[in-house]
């Protein structure tokens, strides 16, 4: 009941269709992908007042970050570097299957610091933010199976885990939700816990239903 939170779903339903498509070509369900842009989106526009006030509010766009963390979703640099790794390394407990080996292929061939920066901070197309984020999320819940625990409806966990990076990721049996604090009108959620409480709520559900299957995911 805020309005950043108003203008942020209209900012999100604009990019329905870069969504859908990165949630296909990830492998991953849609609200998946929103679930982690709006614990990122919300922590930024309740940690720095002046985005809300330059960006959200006025235009109704989502901000994206350029220094520490970057892109929409707030992936570092080094992250998205070991998930363009990961989804070709056979070896990996990341490893997806080969289907997904040649996603964040460079059209150069060549992958360089610069080349992934303008990926993850093109404020006009947010595709690849959204692809990276699915691709990190489905080689965490592959991770997880493969070590014989299922996260894949554990929502909140695997949002969590995504905010505390592949090293904090290590398949355990009752793993819990966290991540960043968040403090939204004097009360502090996590951002595991934002994003599992918009993933179950009716919030966007006509936009991204919950349990939505694409065809890549069958």
């Amino acid at each position: 009941n805020t309005e950043e939170w108003d203008a942020l779903k209209q900012a999100i339903v604009k990019d329905k269709k870069s969504i859908d498509k990165a949630a296909a070509y990830a492998g991953i369900e849609p609200r998946l992908i929103v679930a982690t842009l709006i614990g990122e989106q919300i922590r930024l526009y309740h940690t720095k007042r002046e985005l809300f006030k330059s960006y959200l509010g006025p235009v109704k766009v989502l901000v994206t970050e350029t220094q520490f963390s970057l892109g929409i979703t707030g992936i570092k640099a080094h992250t998205a570097a070991r998930i363009e790794r990961f989804i070709k390394d056979t070896a990996s407990e990341f490893y997806i299957s080969k289907r997904y080996e040649h996603l964040l292929d460079y059209p150069d061939g060549f992958a360089d610091t610069t080349a992934r920066y303008l990926r993850l901070t093109n404020d006009k197309n947010h595709y690849y933010s959204y692809l990276y984020t699915g691709l990190i999320l489905h080689s965490i819940q592959k991770q997880w199976q493969k070590a014989g625990y299922d996260i894949s409806d554990n929502v909140g966990v695997l949002i969590t885990l995504f905010n505390l990076g592949f090293s904090q990721s290590e398949p355990k049996p009752n793993p819990e939700i966290g991540g960043a604090n968040i403090a939204i009108n004097d009360n502090v959620y996590t951002f595991g816990g934002i994003a599992f409480d918009f993933y179950y709520s009716g919030e966007l559900a006509k936009e991204y239903c919950k349990r939505f299957q694409t065809s890549a995911t069958r």
